[in-house]
């Protein structure tokens, strides 16, 4: 399902057809693999970008996402990312990233994120991650009104 009505408000669920407001908190469940881990066995910290990116991706949707892009030509790129690193993960630890998305500007989303194993409460990472929209040439554009950035 795309969501390709200005009025709409919100974007899909990455597993169901509800639209979900950005303002909401997103869970996107994450399996650590071997890949995934350095030496000792944990996380290498630079995999946390690769797990927020695929949440983020889910918390929008990938047929939004899509859409945009073949449609319109418009994308999101990272402007600047900002991590914390309290705990690590480790093989085959199950993990869920928490999303919410804030408007900062015309141009601008803050993407707040943290990891988290299932069901705790103590976050391993948190990330505030700032994207920007851009067309195909890279320029700024606005933030699509497909997507309710509140």
């Amino acid at each position: 399902m795309r969501c390709t009505d200005p009025g709409a408000g919100s974007a899909v669920t990455s597993d169901s057809n509800q639209r979900l407001p950005m303002s909401d908190l997103h869970t996107h469940r994450v399996k650590v693999y071997y890949e995934d881990t350095d030496l000792s066995g944990a996380v290498y910290h630079a995999n946390y970008l690769k797990f927020f990116e695929r949440a983020r991706e889910h918390f929008i949707g990938p047929e939004v996402l899509a859409s945009l892009w073949e449609d319109r030509g418009i994308g999101f790129v990272v402007y600047e990312a900002n991590l914390t690193f309290k705990k690590s993960a480790g093989l085959a630890d199950d993990l869920e990233v928490r999303t919410r998305a804030e408007r900062q500007s015309d141009y601008r989303a803050l993407f707040e994120q943290t990891v988290h194993h299932v069901g705790q409460d103590s976050a391993l990472v948190e990330g505030d991650i700032d994207i920007v929209c851009v067309g195909e040439s890279g320029d700024l554009v606005e933030l699509p009104g497909v997507i309710d950035w509140s």
